[in-house]
């Protein structure tokens, strides 16, 4: 069983860096994905809407995600482990944090069909039994969450789970998005958007891999290798190496598979861990230029209070985005190609920048975080800090 170590947890000011960094990319896809409601020709397309949908497939789809994960599982451990240096245990208290996500999940899907707040939620229960097993055994669960369990017994039994209604759920929160009153299209996403992203989840290799994330953040945080110490920047460089170098091998052997970087029958096992590659490399080089550059770093230091509102701005981000593209709203999913959907992603993201930092300038927390952090520590003298 893990005890804890007893040394301070301060701030990693380089993972309020990365947070930012990943709740931006996931605003700009889902900008291009006109917030998952897919949708025929666009009268407003340029001929690089191709290539820039390409280009921000590879360096932002699956890995914006696979990061929020990764710092998901540091900060559960954060929370648990500065709970046992003070003798207190962190599993109840973290199960009611997980209810109220799942609460705010639940209004972010009333707006987005695509939620993954409800995902979070429910996988992350799971991280209280793993904060109890030891290092070694948690490492051997991850690395086996990590490797695609589920996709290597498809392709080595046959067997393949049935997404099959995926299809329809999506056609008809597609219907709701395009046509549809905000309340259809809220009922329908509180209908259908879970089991729809549920299938896709399971479809895509993301279930085990979002887990074996939360578990790998939780491993980062007992090695402590987001701080500056001992030799944990040989580490990284090590991962950034290489990661390097599997997505330089997977990215030869995807497009000599597949005629771009895909890999055929072997999609399924070989695209997550291409993505996980691509993530850690990003993660692994962000980590190293914050601690060798001053520059780098004062330049990112300025998002970390993006990163620290990140609840805040993926809900914003989806009440904004869906106004612009559902048809409750503006109603441009069938007029904005990629790039100008791109640009409409940045508006935002500018947009959140300028409103937010506003108020970082009064608060320590975004004003969702501070509401999460007060009904977390109800009843306990956490709550004021």
């Amino acid at each position: 069983m893990y005890k804890t170590k007893g040394l301070r947890n301060s701030r990693i000011e380089v993972a309020d860096a990365l947070r930012g960094i990943a709740v931006m990319g996931i605003i700009l896809y889902h900008a291009v994905e006109h917030f998952n409601i897919g949708g025929g020709p666009t009268s407003l397309s340029l001929p690089c809407d191709g290539t820039v949908f390409n280009i921000l497939t590879v360096l932002l789809s699956g890995k914006m995600y696979g990061i929020f994960a990764l710092l998901f599982g540091l900060s559960f451990f954060i929370m648990r482990d500065n709970q046992e240096q003070k003798g207190k245990d962190f599993s109840l208290r973290f199960a009611w944090r997980m209810v109220l996500l799942f609460c705010f999940g639940a209004i972010n899907m009333a707006f987005y069909n695509g939620d993954i707040l409800t995902f979070y939620a429910l996988l992350g229960l799971l991280m209280i039994p793993a904060g109890y097993l030891s290092t070694p055994v948690l490492w051997a669960i991850t690395i086996f969450l990590l490797i695609q369990p589920i996709e290597i017994y498809s392709l080595l039994s046959g067997w393949h789970p049935d997404i099959s209604a995926m299809g329809k759920y999506y056609m008809i929160l597609a219907k709701a998005g395009n046509d549809g009153t905000f309340l259809e299209c809220a009922g329908a996403s509180l209908h259908y958007g879970f089991i729809a992203s549920l299938l896709w989840f399971i479809g895509k290799g993301r279930l085990t891999q979002t887990l074996g994330l939360f578990f790998l953040g939780i491993l980062f945080g007992r090695k402590r290798l987001f701080y500056n110490e001992g030799n944990h920047l040989k580490i990284w460089r090590v991962v950034c190496v290489v990661s390097a170098l599997l997505v330089a091998a997977g990215s030869i052997f995807g497009s000599w598979s597949h005629g771009s970087v895909g890999f055929g029958k072997l999609d399924s096992l070989l695209h997550p861990l291409y993505n996980l590659a691509i993530l850690l490399l990003i993660v692994s080089g962000v980590v190293l230029l914050w601690y060798a550059f001053e520059g780098f770093r004062k330049g990112l230091s300025h998002i970390c209070f993006f990163g620290r509102m990140s609840l805040t701005n993926y809900l914003l981000s989806s009440v904004l985005g869906c106004f612009v593209f559902y048809g409750w709203g503006l109603a441009l999913n069938n007029v904005l190609g990629t790039t100008w959907s791109l640009l409409v992603g940045i508006a935002i993201v500018v947009l959140q920048i300028v409103i937010l930092y506003q108020w970082a300038r009064k608060h320590k927390r975004g004003p969702l975080e501070t509401i999460w952090r007060k009904l977390t520590w109800i009843g306990s003298s956490e709550s004021s800090k």
